[in-house]
C-alpha cells in the first residue's frame, strides 16, 4: 500500500465516522484497564502497515473513547472538529512547521497575527491589541498571569469562586496567593473585594458551572483605579459575541488587560485552538522572552515564542482560518444562536415538568438543571452509562445539580428531545 492509498483509506475511515457519530455511544463501556489489557506492552520489532493501525483503531480504541465530536455529548463544554478544521489539521501535520520565531517560519507567524485580528473583529474586541493562539485557556490564564506578576511580582490572585479551576492551579505555579470572592444569586462575583495586595484579578465571562458573567465594567474600574491586571476568562462565552444580540457579554472587557477566548470550544474549531489578547504586549514580553546566538530575532518582526510560555509551537492558526473563512460570520452566527434556541426550547421542557426546575439563569447554551427529589448524580451515572447521552453534573448552593451544555455543530433538536428522555427515563 502507497502513502495515497492509506490517505484514502483514512479519509473514508474519517468521512464514514462523521456519517455515523450520532449512532454510536457517546461513552463507553470499559473500566480502568480494559483499553490497556488489549495493548501490547512493548512497540512491535519490525513495521506494521496502517491498514493494522486503522483495525486496533476500530477494534481496541474506538470502544474506549468518549467521543466529544458527537451529536449528543453534552458534557463540560462541548465542541465541534468541524470539517475545515479536520481538513486543516491534516494540512497542519503534512506541513509539520513550528510556528515559535518569524524565521522558522514566517507565514505561520503573519497568518496567526492575521487571524487573531480577524476573530477580534468578529467578537468586538478593540482594534490594536496583540494576539496570539495557545492551546488551551489553561496556558493562556497563565501566561497572562505571569505577565501580569512581571510588573506587579509578590501578590495575590483574585477570582470567583465560580472561576474555572485553572486559576488557582496557575497561581499555585506562578508562587501566588490565590483568594476567591463570593458571587450573587446570579452566581456572578461580588465587586466589592479588597484590592490592596492584589497582582491581578481574573472575571468570566461563561463560568464553568453556569455560564454566568461577571460584572466586568466594574471590576475593570476598580482595576483601572488601582493598578492591578485584569485578566478576562471568556473561553467559552467569549465566542457568543459573534452575534450582536449576545455582544452584551463581552462589556468591559475592552479595558482589560488580557482575555481569553477558545475557538475549541463553540467556535467549531479542532482541539487545541485558545486565543488571547492583551493591551500590554510589553509585559508578556519582559515575562518570556528569550533567545540564543543558534536563534536570533529577527528585526521588524514579532517571534511569537517571546510571549508565551511554550517554544515549540504547532500551527494551529492554519485551522482557526479555515473555520472562519469556511464559515464566514453569518455561518457561526447560525449554529451559535440554533445552540442558544435549544437550550431555550431544553430549559422550556424542564420548567413544564413536575418534579424538575431549573438551577441558574441560562445566558447562553447551557442549562443547569435537577430533579428536586431524585438523586441527580445517579440520574446522570445512569443516563452517560446508557451511552446515549454525556452529561455532567455540578454543586450549586450544596446542591446536585446537572448541565447540558449544547455547542456541537452535529446537535439537532431530536438530539436535544432525546436527551430530555433520556434524564426523565432515569430519574423514573
Amino acid at each position: 500500500m502507497t502513502f495515497r492509498d492509506d490517505l484514502a483509506t483514512t479519509s473514508e475511515w474519517v468521512a464514514g465516522y462523521l456519517e455515523t457519530a450520532g449512532e454510536r455511544p457517546v461513552f463507553p463501556s470499559v473500566a480502568p484497564g480494559d483499553v490497556r489489557a488489549k495493548l501490547p506492552r512493548a512497540a512491535p520489532e519490525q513495521g506494521e502497515p496502517f491498514a493494522a493501525v486503522l483495525r486496533d483503531l476500530d477494534e481496541v480504541i474506538m470502544p474506549g473513547l468518549t467521543l466529544w465530536n458527537h451529536p449528543r455529548f453534552f458534557a463540560y463544554f462541548a465542541n465541534t472538529g468541524s470539517e475545515p478544521g479536520i481538513l486543516a489539521e491534516l494540512v497542519t501535520a503534512a506541513l509539520n512547521v513550528n510556528s515559535m520565531a518569524w524565521i522558522t517560519s514566517p507565514a505561520a507567524t503573519e497568518l496567526e497575527q492575521v487571524v487573531l485580528v480577524w476573530l477580534a473583529e468578529l467578537i468586538g474586541l478593540p482594534a490594536g491589541l496583540h494576539g496570539h493562539i495557545e492551546d488551551t485557556a489553561s496556558t493562556s490564564t497563565l501566561a497572562a498571569l505571569a505577565a501580569a506578576r512581571a510588573e506587579r511580582p509578590g501578590g495575590a490572585i483574585v477570582a470567583s469562586e465560580q472561576a474555572h479551576f485553572s486559576v488557582e492551579k496557575a497561581a499555585r505555579i506562578l508562587g501566588l496567593e490565590y483568594r476567591t470572592v463570593r458571587v450573587d444569586d446570579g452566581f456572578r462575583m461580588l465587586a466589592d473585594f479588597p484590592l490592596e495586595d492584589a497582582t491581578a484579578v481574573v472575571a468570566t465571562v461563561g463560568t464553568t458551572s453556569t455560564t454566568s458573567v461577571d460584572p466586568v465594567p466594574e471590576i475593570a474600574r476598580r482595576c483601572g483605579e488601582a493598578g492591578v491586571w485584569l485578566h478576562v476568562d471568556a473561553a467559552y462565552a467569549g465566542s457568543a459575541a459573534v452575534c450582536p444580540e449576545l455582544r452584551w457579554c463581552m462589556e468591559g472587557v475592552d479595558r482589560a488587560d488580557s482575555v481569553v477566548v477558545n475557538p475549541h470550544k463553540w467556535l467549531f474549531t479542532p482541539m487545541d485552538c485558545s486565543a488571547v489578547w492583551t493591551r500590554r504586549p510589553e509585559s508578556f514580553h519582559k515575562a518570556f522572552a528569550a533567545s540564543a546566538e543558534y536563534m536570533a530575532n529577527t528585526a521588524g518582526a514579532i517571534d511569537i515564542r517571546d510571549y508565551g510560555p511554550a517554544l515549540g509551537r504547532r500551527f494551529r492558526a492554519l485551522k482557526l482560518w479555515a473555520v472562519l473563512r469556511c464559515y464566514g460570520r453569518e455561518g457561526l452566527q447560525a449554529l451559535i444562536r440554533e445552540h442558544v434556541r435549544l437550550a431555550a426550547l431544553f430549559e422550556e421542557w424542564v420548567r413544564a415538568e413536575p418534579g424538575w426546575e431549573v438551577s441558574a439563569p441560562r445566558p447562553f447554551s447551557t442549562v443547569c438543571f435537577r430533579h428536586q427529589s431524585a438523586d441527580n448524580e445517579e440520574i446522570v451515572r445512569r443516563a452517560t452509562g446508557s451511552g446515549r447521552i454525556f452529561v455532567a453534573t455540578t454543586r450549586l448552593r450544596g446542591q446536585s445539580v446537572i448541565r447540558l451544555a449544547i455547542g456541537n455543530a452535529l446537535t439537532g433538536e431530536e438530539d436535544v428531545r432525546d436527551a430530555w428522555e433520556v434524564l426523565r427515563e432515569c430519574a423514573r
